[in-house]
């Protein structure tokens, strides 16, 4: 899709939230993991796509698929680029070159529950997260394409649930006995 038509079906739909602001919230399609084996895990998309995770063989997998780990970088990475396009298409901004890259440290101790010399508990998440974001626009100042990542990132849903932390509400579905 060229960058007007991105640029006016994002108008469209701006247009319709402005009108009626109820539309905006929506129901996200939810994510089914199963386990399959091992250290094996088969996740769906209502619309029947998959995605395979296991984990290294350090850790009791095959290591031949990516982690979970890796899947929230790459959703950090995929969402950051997306609404970067976004932006730039509606501000008519043709990009020739856009790549975001999401590196984060953890410490695989937390993973493991393990506690650190001082008894405190190792965070099992990421202790930190970088992102970085090559792009370029025929024309377009640096200042400028800066601009269009800065207001991107404060937008972007997923950088949005990492930075804020959401609290995630646990439901069971056990056996009764």
């Amino acid at each position: 899709m060229s960058t007007t038509a991105i640029a006016a079906a994002l108008q469209r739909v701006q247009s319709v939230f402005q009108r009626r602001p109820e539309a905006g919230l929506d129901e996200d399609a939810p994510a089914l993991s199963r386990w399959t084996g091992g250290m094996r895990v088969v996740t769906q998309h209502a619309d029947g796509h998959t995605v395979s995770t296991d984990m290294p063989s350090e850790l009791g997998g095959s290591g031949d698929q990516v982690t979970p780990g890796w899947l929230v970088r790459a959703g950090l990475a995929s969402c950051t680029a997306t609404r970067i396009a976004m932006t730039a298409a509606t501000e008519g901004v043709e990009l020739d070159l856009l790549e975001v890259e999401v590196g984060s440290r953890s410490d695989a101790r937390g993973l493991l529950g393990m506690s650190d010399a001082d008894g405190r508990p190792i965070p099992a998440g990421p202790l930190d997260m970088r992102l970085r974001v090559r792009l370029s626009a025929p024309g377009v100042t640096a200042e400028r394409l800066r601009a269009i990542v800065e207001a991107s990132c404060r937008h972007s849903p997923v950088g949005d649930a990492i930075e804020t932390a959401l609290p995630i509400e646990l439901q069971f579905d056990l056996p009764t006995q």
